[in-house]
């Protein structure tokens, strides 16, 4: 097995070791230990911001004018998440990097401002759970009557040349027509994922196999992935049909979801063009932030790995998951449970029951727990202690 063509010179031999840690793991490995050159200076908090760095798209769904031009608007907007989600998000660190696995109760906040009326889109993170890892989040353009609501994990396996990634979770879309039209609402299953090129330390993302939406009105969208060699010779490629209650398909869409996408075959008009430029999400300066917010709690350790300055970014760390295990010991010493600031965790979502039930797909689960947001938190900054 390669010790890693792309690894730097200085770092090959704990690559090696982590290919062979890897290699030996049974079970999830998100537990597992990177070597410091691979990590990501950003937090998987900061990850629900990838879902509106076009925000024009998310809040333009509610235009549309019919049920059908609506379910298409929501289409769009989320393939071109896809691009800034899954291969854009380390452009600057040369390669895929493995994002810092957030503290429990760790907090994002970000803004999109109103430009030429659309109106302002704010973004809520929050670490609810860190054995596994779950990341809530609230994204809410209320001027446009768009709001997003989800949860994700990661469960992630190594197959000898890939770490597949199976994605927990989902998101709520809710949105109110401009038009005076009945609230709608769509339910997104997340996709699965496969990190390739992990032996040569040059690691890579494909998504693979079927995620869907489906909306209140009864039309479905469904997604189909393949890598380079299926649909078109090209990776990243995809398929997508929208089709009513009864099943029958009333378009399709095919190109990449990292460039450009055609309406019904690579011939047709275009539907998406992904390389137009993002527009990252508004942050407050780390100095104004609290101790709980991404930013503010990792700064040490993104400064370490962005120059190169692994033994600072390695000590910061360790003593920021050192201070989370003592509070858990804390919590159990005391008997107490942590709470929640923004989300309230229910068994069963009655949206995702209704939704997944108008799905008919039989591998997506009939129930699946969610985290509600808490609407008299949308201007609560931070935690007191």
């Amino acid at each position: 097995m390669c010790s890693g063509a792309d690894v730097p010179q200085e770092q090959k031999a704990g690559w090696a070791s982590f290919i062979k840690s890897l290699a030996q793991m049974t079970g999830d490995l998100s537990s597992m230990t990177a070597p410091p050159f691979i990590l990501s200076p950003t937090s998987l908090t900061e990850f629900p911001a990838y879902w509106c760095e076009h925000p024009n798209l998310f809040a333009e769904i509610s235009e549309g004018k019919t049920e059908q031009d609506r379910m298409e608007r929501v289409l769009r907007w989320f393939i071109d998440t896809l691009s800034a989600q899954y291969t854009t998000r380390n452009e600057k660190m040369g390669s895929e990097k493995k994002p810092l696995n957030p503290v429990l109760g760790e907090l994002f906040y970000g803004i999109w401002p109103d430009l030429n009326g659309r109106g302002e889109t704010r973004l809520i993170v929050e670490q609810v759970s860190h054995h596994p890892p779950i990341t809530a989040y609230y994204i809410e353009n209320a001027k446009a009557g768009v709001k997003l609501q989800g949860h994700s994990g990661q469960k992630t396996s190594f197959t000898g040349t890939a770490i597949n990634v199976k994605q927990s979770g989902h998101a709520v879309l809710t949105v109110q027509p401009k038009n005076g039209q009945k609230e709608e609402k769509y339910l997104i299953t997340l996709p699965k994922l496969r990190i390739e090129g992990i032996i040569w330390g040059s690691p890579y993302i494909e998504l693979t196999d079927t995620n869907a939406i489906q909306s209140s009105t009864g039309l479905t969208a469904q997604i189909d992935y393949k890598g380079k060699g299926y649909f078109s010779g090209k990776s990243h490629s995809f398929k997508a049909s929208i089709a009513n209650a009864s099943g029958k398909s009333l378009q399709t869409y095919e190109g990449q979801w990292t460039g450009k996408s055609h309406i019904g075959g690579s011939k047709g008009p275009i539907f998406l063009d992904t390389t137009v430029p993002k527009e990252e999400v508004t942050v407050r300066d780390v100095s104004q932030q609290t101790e709980w917010e991404s930013r503010k709690l990792w700064v040490n350790v993104a400064k370490g790995i962005r120059t190169g300055n692994y033994d600072e970014a390695g000590k910061d760390k360790t003593r920021i998951e050192n201070e989370q295990r003592q509070r858990r010991k804390d919590e159990t010493t005391n008997n107490t449970t942590w709470e929640h600031l923004h989300f309230t965790h229910v068994d069963s979502d009655p949206d995702y029951q209704f939704l997944s039930a108008l799905l008919h797909d039989k591998l997506t689960p009939a129930h699946e727990d969610a985290y509600v947001f808490k609407p008299e938190t949308m201007d609560v900054v931070g935690r007191s202690a």
